[in-house]
């Protein structure tokens, strides 16, 4: 089975002075998170949506859910998300496991609720990339240089561009699997995630690139809120 797994834990705090997380805000006339939900439910590779949110958003987002997208209201879940990332999506693979509907073959798409543009393809890609790889990422090319400085003060390494990418979502996984490596990795382990996908990458396992867009892109800022309203008078006219 293969579940969409939607993130919106985040509280918006680089969004500025708002009064909800970024990803309740309303562009146009809708919720950031239901641009999202809609791309999910019109995939027709995804069974279920999962969608992890802070305890006190949990009602909310269900009432979004049955005010805007009625056809699918069966088939999308609204649960309380985790302490981080990695953990939130652990509630994920718990709640697959409390289904019954966990097992080997297991796939989850993992995506940022605030990255309402992500495209059929690139859900498709993932899903078949997960099957086959059990793990796979969502990338760009770098289109600037990447400089790194390990003390934060002077720059220590300037490394080839060409070998570079920048992370997008969706990030997919077989789900029994992910979860295993998950509960095996140390303390200090855990503290140097940044994402799931790293999990495969400390335990030495190999993490397929999905080709990105340009315009997946993650409302963060103030800024992205205008660039968002852009894209989607765009999508629009089209």
């Amino acid at each position: 089975m293969v579940y969409g797994v939607v993130l919106a834990g985040g509280i918006g705090s680089r969004m500025g002075r708002v009064d909800k997380p970024k990803q309740y805000l309303t562009i146009k006339d809708k919720p950031i998170i239901i641009y999202t939900l809609e791309k999910f439910v019109a995939c027709p590779g995804l069974e279920k949506i999962i969608v992890l949110c802070p305890k006190q958003w949990v009602e909310h987002t269900k009432n979004l859910v049955a005010k805007y997208i009625k056809p699918a209201e069966d088939s999308i879940a609204v649960i309380e998300g985790g302490s981080s990332r990695n953990e939130t999506i652990m509630n994920a693979i718990r709640f697959i496991e409390a289904e019954g509907k966990l097992n080997d073959e297991t796939i989850i798409v993992t995506h940022d609720s605030v990255r309402p543009f992500v495209t059929h393809r690139i859900l498709q890609e993932n899903i078949s990339a997960a099957k086959e790889y059990g793990a796979c990422d969502t990338v760009v090319p770098a289109t600037d240089t990447i400089v790194e400085a390990v003390d934060n003060k002077v720059i220590s390494s300037i490394p080839d561009r060409s070998k570079m990418y920048q992370g997008q979502t969706p990030q997919s996984f077989k789900a029994l699997k992910l979860k295993n490596m998950y509960e095996s990795l140390s303390d200090e382990e855990k503290e140097i995630l940044t994402d799931a996908a790293k999990i495969f990458v400390i335990k030495g396992e190999k993490v397929a690139l999905v080709d990105g867009e340009p315009h997946n892109i993650k409302i963060t800022y103030p800024y992205d809120l205008r660039v968002a309203k852009s894209l989607l008078e765009d999508e629009e006219d089209d």
